[in-house]
């Protein structure tokens, strides 16, 4: 592990820690309007200044954490049962039943995710669970080509046709042969998906159909304060830097793993 992958650990396990206590940390009530400390730069009261309607941004980006990552964490899994589902079934289930759900598949993967999403997030009516929402049925068609890859691999594997001799049933072949070693590398997308995921929660939102005004969430709050971005920069430049720092460290975790995953391009990095 460099120690670029090192700190991006660090970034990435501290977000996640954020999340779980960041709300024990915030120095002030992140929505208790005061308009008298309305855009006030950083300062030893306010590190990271204060919002338009006085709230203190350090802790809105603490409590945003909180809204953000689960937000995205919950798109992750969606997409990932409903892709491995898919994938798994077009994998096993015969030459027909592959045809048809790799062809709705490849429909999915030739549109942009986030328009599909900006349209459906906007039919469900604007909101944070719209977004996600949106987001899992958009997301799912990758997972379900990687997926079904990984099965068509290991389903003709000298194990599995050992334990199919020996009578083990289908269910059991699938459940406790076939998806466990076909997925064990399905961690890795995953990882890598926490960044784009989270960057089109928090796109939805700056548009206007994901979280809604006065939600913490970071997209959120670019939105509400894009309008004073000359006079209170702040209000924009650090819940952009919570997005960056977050979306480039679960990228550089990802890419770790995936090298540590693979021997052949571990040994390429050498």
């Amino acid at each position: 592990m460099t120690p670029i992958d090192r700190i991006a650990l660090a970034v990435a396990v501290l977000v996640v820690a954020l999340a779980a206590v960041g709300p024990l940390l915030a120095p002030h009530d992140p929505y208790a309007v005061d308009l008298a400390n309305a855009l006030q730069g950083p300062s030893a009261a306010h590190w990271f200044g204060t919002d338009v309607n006085g709230r203190d941004v350090l802790s809105r980006i603490l409590y945003g954490a909180r809204v953000t990552l689960p937000a995205t964490v919950i798109v992750i899994v969606a997409a990932t049962l409903i892709g491995t589902l898919i994938g798994t079934v077009a994998a096993l289930g015969g030459r027909a039943v592959d045809e048809v759900l790799m062809r709705l598949t490849d429909i999915g993967l030739s549109l942009p995710s986030i328009i599909l999403a900006l349209g459906l997030a906007a039919a469900l009516g604007p909101g944070l669970r719209s977004a996600v929402i949106a987001l899992a049925l958009t997301w799912w068609p990758g997972y379900a080509r990687l997926v079904r890859t990984l099965v068509r691999e290991v389903k003709d594997a000298e194990y599995v046709d050992a334990a199919r001799m020996l009578g083990v049933s289908r269910a059991r072949l699938v459940f406790r042969h076939i998806l466990p070693n076909a997925l064990n590398s399905l961690y890795v997308q995953t990882t890598l998906d926490v960044s784009a995921v989270m960057l089109v929660i928090s796109g939805l939102s700056f548009v206007g159909v994901g979280a809604q005004v006065p939600s913490a969430e970071w997209g959120a709050m670019i939105a509400a304060a894009a309008n004073n971005l000359t006079n209170g920069w702040w209000a924009v430049a650090f819940p952009g830097l919570a997005i960056l720092l977050t979306a480039v460290a679960f990228n550089l975790v990802g890419d770790w793993l995936r090298v540590r995953n693979d021997p052949t391009i571990r040994e390429e990095v050498r």
